[in-house]
């Protein structure tokens, strides 16, 4: 079987060389430029441009064309979408699943709605890897992914929410509050969705309740997948807290591409961690 991981790029991942992998990008629409969210672009000029930008500025999901062409050269595909409440990535990418089907009907395709972004996404593309090496089937992968979805978590910390609440992500009056005299808000992926949890005074406690939160969801020393948009000292903070903790963890940083930094903004950290059931 030829195996092949397809990821939109809300996984900051660009490339992936354990299996053949490809990306395929989203684009942020201001009313002045369109930047398309691959490992060419200027993720710092973008951000710096975007706090300027007058008018509305949205995202736009892959186009079935671009799933599409990502699947090429593959029989057994896995693509691993932004959660479909949030985007219709996940609708677009069942669209170019039977398509390809038809066109290619010894193929297996199938579609994960990650119900998140980011670091949990990363997490779920390395589960599918170790799967797709230890020999295990198509459908065997299936099965065991969908259960390790249950064991991940994605947590956020945010300075500010400008650009959520102009894409109707959070509500207008959680926003106001987001960096009014240093106030962080901490939050988690909820069947989806953002859900803010806890608006906190200063990165220091920020932190704290970062590490706090991922414990009371059964973090016990597992994987973390940290990005960070511009923020690579809360980043590092973060990683040695855990570490101090769980000596044995395995934790990595890695800066937010294009659209998880045009949500999070500059300053943002978004956590992915395996933790207890979900259910």
């Amino acid at each position: 079987m030829n195996f092949k991981i397809v990821s939109d790029s809300s996984s900051n991942i660009f490339t992936w060389d354990k299996v053949p992998y490809a990306s395929v990008p989203l684009k942020i629409l201001s009313t002045e430029k369109e930047y398309v969210d691959n490992a060419s672009l200027d993720v710092k000029g973008m951000v710096e441009d975007l706090k300027t930008v007058k008018g509305a500025t949205k995202t736009s999901c892959p186009g079935t064309g671009d799933w599409l062409d990502a699947f090429e050269g593959a029989d057994c595909i896995f693509a691993i979408t932004l959660t479909s409440n949030l985007s219709g990535c996940y609708n677009s990418a069942c669209t170019a699943r039977d398509i390809y089907l038809e066109e290619h009907p010894e193929a297996k395709v199938y579609v994960v709605d990650s119900y998140s972004t980011g670091g949990e996404m990363h997490l779920i593309i390395e589960k599918l890897t170790e799967l797709i090496l230890s020999g295990k089937s198509f459908e065997e992968i299936v099965e065991e992914v969908e259960k390790y979805k249950d064991t991940t978590h994605l947590l956020f910390c945010l300075q500010s929410l400008t650009n959520l609440a102009r894409n109707g992500r959070v509500s207008p009056a959680v926003a106001t509050i987001a960096g009014v005299l240093g106030i962080r808000v901490v939050g988690s992926a909820t069947e989806g969705v953002l859900d803010p949890t806890d608006k906190v005074r200063g990165e220091k406690r920020a932190l704290a309740t970062l590490f706090t939160n991922m414990k009371k969801h059964g973090y016990n020393g597992g994987k973390v997948r940290i990005n960070h948009c511009f923020n690579t000292e809360s980043a590092n903070i973060l990683k040695e807290a855990v570490l101090a903790e769980f000596p044995s963890a395995d934790v990595e940083i890695i800066p937010c591409t294009a659209l998880c930094s045009f949500y999070a903004e500059a300053g943002g950290l978004i956590i992915g961690y395996e933790g207890n059931n979900k259910h």
